[in-house]
C-alpha cells in the first residue's frame, strides 16, 4: 500500500511510460554519444552564424533575453569571466545546430550587429550606452578574440540518442516539449511545411486544436506522415520513430513537400466526409462526450490514406455514414481493438494491429 512518501514521490518524480522513453531497441554499441570539443573565437562563431554554418533553431519561444541580460554577457566577455559551454549538433550537411546556448549566441550576434547598446553593467559601468562600433578598437578586438568552448555532437550519433541529449539539456523555465525540440533540431523545409499544414481549418476543427500553443497539431501531422511512410516497419518508441522520419526528410524538395501536403489534406478531407465530426473520436452509448484519440487518429488516417478511395467510392461511403458510425461503435466495444487504442498504444503490436483492423473495417463499406 502506498504511503505518504510514495504519493509525494509520484508527484515530484513521475515515472514516464516506458514505451515513450526507452532506447532499449537501439543496439548497445549505438547508444554512445559521439562528440568533439572546440574552442571557437567569438569572431568565428559570429561568422558561422552569419554564413548559416551555425544554425540557431527557432524554437517556439525564440529569443527571450532582455537587453540587460545580453549586456551582462558581453561584459562577461570583457572581464574574461568563463562562459558556460555551448552544445552543438552536427547535421548531415556539416552545418551545426545549437542545442544549448541559443540565448547566449543570439545576444553576441545581435550586439555585433549593432542591435543594442550596453546597459545594466556592474563591472564596467563606464561602457554603459555604447554599441559595439562605438567601443575602443581594443575592446572590440578583445571581445572578438575571446573563445567559447563548444561541444559538438557528431552526426554519427544515433538520432534517438541525440534527441535524448537535447531533452537532458532542456533546462529552460518552461521546458520545451518533444515537438518544440523537434522543430528546432530538425528545422528545415519539412518543419516549415508541417507548420503551415497545422493551420488547415478543417484539420484544426476535427482535432479540436483551435488554441494550440505547444505544437501538438504539428506533432500529430508528423506522426501521420511518418506512419503513412513506413507503418509496417514501425519500431517504438513513437518519439524515436517520428524523430528518425524528421531527420531523414527534413530537407525534401518543394515538389516532394507539396505531394506530402496534398496527401495530408486529401486524407483529412476524406476522413471528414466519411466520419463527419466523429472523426478521430471514440464514442459509446450513454451520453459520454466523444473524445479525440491519437491512436484512433493513426488508424483512421493511415488506413484512409492507403486505401486512397476514388470520388465514386467516397460518395458511397458518405451515403453509408449512418451505418459506418453504428458499426464503429461496435468496433470500439471489441476487446482487441479497444486495447490497441487504449493501452500501451505506442507498442509495435498495437500500432500495426489497429491500422490493419481499421483498414479491414472500413474497406467493406466502399461497395
Amino acid at each position: 500500500m502506498a504511503n505518504k512518501s510514495s504519493n509525494l514521490a509520484d508527484k515530484l518524480f513521475p515515472e514516464l511510460p516506458l514505451s515513450e522513453n526507452e532506447i532499449l531497441n537501439i543496439p548497445p554499441e549505438k547508444r554512445k554519444l559521439i562528440t568533439e570539443t572546440y574552442d571557437f573565437a567569438v569572431s568565428t562563431i559570429n561568422d558561422y552564424i552569419d554564413n548559416e554554418h551555425m544554425l540557431i533553431p527557432q524554437f517556439q519561444r525564440g529569443y527571450v533575453w532582455n537587453r540587460s541580460q545580453a549586456s551582462r554577457l558581453i561584459e562577461s566577455l570583457i572581464i574574461q569571466c568563463p562562459i558556460p559551454v555551448i552544445f552543438l549538433a552536427q547535421n548531415s550537411d556539416e552545418t551545426l545546430s545549437v542545442i544549448d546556448g541559443n540565448q547566449r549566441l543570439n545576444s553576441i550576434n545581435l550586439f555585433l550587429k549593432e542591435d543594442f547598446s550596453l546597459q545594466g553593467l556592474t563591472a564596467y559601468p563606464e561602457l554603459e550606452g555604447y554599441k559595439f562600433s562605438e567601443l575602443d578598437p581594443r575592446f572590440q578586438r578583445h571581445i572578438l578574440n575571446r573563445t567559447i568552448r563548444c561541444i559538438v555532437i557528431l552526426k554519427d550519433t544515433h538520432p534517438q540518442i541525440k534527441f535524448d541529449v537535447f531533452e537532458r539539456l532542456n533546462t529552460g523555465s518552461v521546458k520545451l516539449n518533444a515537438q518544440e525540440l523537434r522543430h528546432g533540431i530538425y528545422h528545415g523545409p519539412l518543419m516549415s511545411y508541417v507548420e503551415q499544414l497545422s493551420k488547415n481549418k478543417t484539420w484544426k476543427t476535427m482535432a479540436g486544436l483551435k488554441a494550440d500553443k505547444r505544437m501538438k497539431s504539428d506533432e500529430l501531422i508528423l506522426r501521420f506522415l511518418s506512419l503513412a511512410d513506413n507503418w509496417r516497419n514501425y519500431q517504438k518508441p513513437m518519439t524515436g520513430f517520428i524523430n528518425e522520419y524528421s531527420e531523414r526528410n527534413k530537407s525534401l524538395t518543394t515538389k516532394m513537400l507539396q505531394d506530402l501536403s496534398d496527401e495530408f489534406e486529401k486524407t483529412v478531407n476524406d476522413c471528414h466526409r466519411i466520419f463527419g465530426s466523429l472523426a478521430f473520436k471514440t464514442f459509446l452509448e450513454g451520453g459520454i462526450k466523444p473524445k479525440f484519440n491519437a491512436a484512433l487518429f493513426d488508424a483512421q488516417m493511415v488506413s484512409i490514406r492507403e486505401l486512397n478511395f476514388t470520388e465514386k467510392e467516397l460518395k458511397t461511403l458518405e451515403k453509408n455514414n449512418t451505418k459506418i458510425i453504428l458499426e464503429l461503435s461496435v468496433l470500439f466495444r471489441n476487446d482487441e481493438f479497444s486495447k490497441y487504442i487504449g493501452q500501451a498504444t505506442t507498442d509495435k503490436t498495437a500500432v500495426i494491429s489497429r491500422i490493419r483492423m481499421f483498414r479491414d473495417f472500413i474497406i467493406k463499406f466502399k461497395k
